[in-house]
């Protein structure tokens, strides 16, 4: 075999190889994105950075006037979707099955183009987003992407358990 014959099978096989170390990295990621995608997690207070609401309020605590609809009397399940969002559809008849069979809970819905304040404030990054809020209106848990229905009710479910013995709610 001559130089150029070896070299050429070298560099085929180099890329064989580094082509399917990005397709196991691809993967990888992916399949880590999709377990992460519709997961609730702690709402929490909203970075500093962001631009703050309106009259000193605080951002992370939405009001009727900011969802142009009543909050629920134990909690209010506000979905951030989009015209082309395709999880969206789902994503609101999950939620609308959960807040039709949990008395005291609604459920809004909120065109993220419409209301880049909000998006801005709340640091809505996809759609759909979920939040769940408190009677008062404070985010209690946020989750992106679709969840699953047995994940919307434990959220709920959260929020009526007791403190843990340290003060703190999960």
């Amino acid at each position: 075999m001559d130089a150029a014959a070896r070299a050429l099978c070298i560099g085929v096989t180099g890329g064989l190889i580094a082509l399917a170390a990005a397709l196991v990295a691809a993967s990888v990621l992916g399949l880590a994105l999709r377990r992460r995608a519709g997961r609730f997690r702690a709402g929490g207070p909203v970075p500093s950075d962001v631009p703050s609401a309106p009259a000193g309020r605080r951002a992370d605590v939405l009001t009727e006037a900011d969802l142009g609809s009543r909050l629920g009397a134990q909690a209010t399940l506000v979905q951030f979707s989009t015209a082309f969002c395709a999880p969206c559809r789902p994503t609101r008849q999950v939620l609308a099955q959960v807040a039709g069979m949990v008395d005291g809970v609604t459920h809004v819905e909120v065109d993220a183009a419409a209301r880049l304040d909000l998006v801005r404030r709340l640091r809505i990054n996809s759609t759909p987003t979920v939040l769940v809020l408190d009677p008062a209106g404070a985010i209690v848990k946020r989750a992106a992407g679709l969840p699953r229905k047995a994940d919307v009710i434990a959220a709920l479910g959260s929020m009526t358990e007791p403190a843990s013995p340290g003060g703190a709610r999960e």
